[in-house]
């Protein structure tokens, strides 16, 4: 999620590309504004997802952080390159299950490789996966020039001052070129089951020796990027929204610290503006998309995120969003 790199070490969980969940986006149908689209990307290499893997999109309706709505991808073992996936819907308590479980809404569909779409629709539901021309856009050697990442630090402390004036910026775009796994889906927003709020968050688990490993999640864009270190990424990806909070508020304060200069006092309310603890992102389903309400393409998400961090003493990069981008499903581009 924007999270196309976590950590100086700059690594997939556990080393594997189609285990990293790059992204997260949920805005209103441009073709029609009773629908919700919603879309998990994964995978920066854009080819077959984890055939031990659950992809899952988990939602929360009622505010008490737990899941109320999960939709579970489950992709089979690729063979001369093709690959299927199930898609599951859980309800109430079954969406608390970190298992596939819920009523079977797409069986064996086939995953898209290739520049035409495969698109496939059930009662309400239009689904898509496969890949996918990557929206992201973002200037990383800016990045990289904006952070002392001497010593073996993690994206933790700016040196605006040191440039000099000087625009740490590139201009430019690092992904023009990239492709991504897409997993799309677009239903009507009453079944969201929420009066205009939801949280949303994804999560990848790893079945491993039997048991079922929590390796990646997505909610807001660019924070697992930035709060985290290399020491805590893997707790952080395994743990839950409802215990965020608690858990690394303290973590975040420190960072902000760093980062902007913030006082305890100043971090703790800018937290709480945006929202950042729980990281699941939040969409009112009443209002416009657009980050930090839900997420569109064309956010720029890591000025947004830089602008937080540095308490806006980041200048903007100047990059513009992909032309690429569709108004109708999936949404997401042909891939290059």
């Amino acid at each position: 999620m924007s999270n196309h790199f976590t950590g100086l070490s700059l690594g997939p969980p556990l080393g594997d590309q189609r285990l990293d969940l790059c992204d997260l986006y949920a805005f209103a149908s441009p073709a029609d504004a009773a629908r919700t689209v919603l879309i998990l990307n994964a995978n920066p290499n854009a080819d077959a997802l984890h055939p031990d893997a659950i992809y899952r999109l988990a939602i929360d309706n009622d505010g008490d952080l737990q899941n109320d709505i999960a939709f579970s991808f489950v992709f089979s073992a690729p063979t001369d390159g093709r690959q299927t996936v199930d898609v599951f819907l859980a309800h109430g308590d079954e969406a608390e299950s970190p298992e596939a479980v819920g009523e079977k809404i797409f069986s064996g569909v086939e995953v898209s490789f290739g520049k035409t779409p495969d698109i496939h629709t059930s009662g309400g539901f239009t689904f898509f996966a496969g890949a996918r021309s990557d929206a992201f856009f973002f200037d990383f050697d800016g990045i990289k020039n904006l952070f002392d990442i001497s010593g073996k630090r993690n994206f933790t402390s700016p040196h605006l001052a040191d440039l000099g004036g000087k625009s740490p910026w590139t201009g430019q775009d690092s992904n023009t070129e990239a492709n991504v796994f897409s997993m799309v889906l677009e239903m009507p927003t009453e079944y969201l089951g929420a009066k205009s709020d939801i949280r949303i968050w994804g999560r990848c688990s790893l079945r491993q020796d039997g048991k079922l490993n929590h390796v990646d999640r997505a909610g807001h864009p660019s924070v697992s990027s930035f709060f985290n270190t290399d020491d805590t990424k893997l707790e952080y990806n395994a743990s839950e929204p409802v215990r965020d909070r608690e858990r690394w508020i303290e973590q975040f304060i420190h960072l902000m610290g760093h980062t902007g200069d913030y006082t305890r006092e100043e971090a703790i309310a800018a937290i709480d503006r945006e929202g950042t603890l729980p990281d699941m992102l939040t969409y009112d389903t009443a209002k416009p998309a657009k980050y930090p309400n839900g997420r569109v393409f064309t956010d720029d998400v890591i000025d947004y995120r830089l602008a937080f961090l540095t308490k806006g003493e980041c200048p903007p990069s100047g990059l513009s969003p992909h032309t690429d981008t569709l108004t109708e499903f999936p949404y997401l581009g042909t891939p290059h």
